[in-house]
């Protein structure tokens, strides 16, 4: 087997399994052999009633999977929303929300918090924006430094998220410098998705090469397409074994779309099996 595939994989539940409802993913996950996932903030608000965390912590303790990544309320996504932070108007529910995710992340276990920077808002300053949204990172990461727990910080590509406010990164690697000098935690990193860097027009392995210090996080899928490994052109032998000649030995997340037509479950099929648990010996 080739020594790529032999990664702490885990799964993103918020892209992948979509056909099922959420409390039935981490079950369905762990059938097709993972015992790690990561999600986005798929609940009822910033601030959701405890009974939904509560349901949300036992269907992932009775899958026997990991949570390993959560990201923060990042608004209504399906309606083009990109994050909250950056956006005075929005400023207000991001907070609400740190502690409620940072609750829920420490309950869990789970040791990485992304936050969604934001669209850019007409008629705001960029500066503004961007300060405020410092201001808030450096809140997030304080937070998460109180369990443990690492800020992430992503570039999204142009073509899918033209108005979002970190769009290379060289963008997002800057905010994490940013951030790390307002508080002195050093806890806040680059989530690396190597689909966001290809499709936005980088290099991957020069984006891996230049802030391969500041990493914290990988997520994957291929270019074009967001499939799985080996529907599009990305190199991953050569950028995972990058990554690994780097230092980098966390997790790599799955997020990809299954392919039109596809149940979930039927796009592992890249992965043996015996390989997907990121726990194993």
């Amino acid at each position: 087997m080739s020594d790529w595939l032999n990664q702490r994989w885990t799964v993103n539940l918020s892209i992948l399994f979509t056909e099922l409802p959420l409390l039935e993913r981490p079950a369905a996950a762990a059938a097709a052999g993972f015992d790690a996932a990561e999600l986005w903030w798929t609940l009822d608000g910033p601030t959701p009633p405890q009974s939904q965390l509560d349901a949300l912590r036992r269907a992932f303790e009775d899958a026997g999977v990991q949570l390993t990544g959560l990201n923060f309320d990042a608004g209504d996504m399906a309606a083009g929303d990109k994050g909250l932070l950056s956006r005075p108007a929005d400023s207000q529910r991001f907070r609400e929300n740190i502690a409620v995710a940072v609750g829920l992340a420490e309950s869990m276990g789970c040791k990485a918090l992304n936050a969604l920077y934001g669209n850019r808002v007409e008629g705001v300053p960029v500066q503004e924006q961007d300060e405020l949204a410092l201001e808030n990172l450096a809140l997030a990461a304080q937070a998460a430094h109180g369990i443990g727990a690492v800020l992430l910080v992503e570039a999204l590509n142009a073509p899918e998220a033209p108005q979002y406010g970190l769009l290379s990164s060289a963008d997002a690697v800057a905010v994490v410098d940013a951030v790390n000098a307002r508080t002195g935690l050093g806890n806040t990193r680059f989530l690396a998705d190597l689909y966001h860097l290809a499709r936005g027009g980088e290099d991957p392995a020069k984006a891996v090469a230049d802030h391969a210090d500041r990493i914290g996080h990988v997520q994957i899928a291929d270019n074009p397409g967001r499939n799985h490994p080996g529907t599009g052109e990305l190199d991953f032998p050569s950028l995972l074994g990058q990554l690994e000649a780097e230092g980098y030995g966390g997790h790599v997340g799955l997020e990809y779309k299954p392919l039109p037509g596809t149940a979930s479950a039927d796009n592992f099929d890249w992965l043996p099996r015996a390989l997907r648990r990121s726990s194993r010996a």
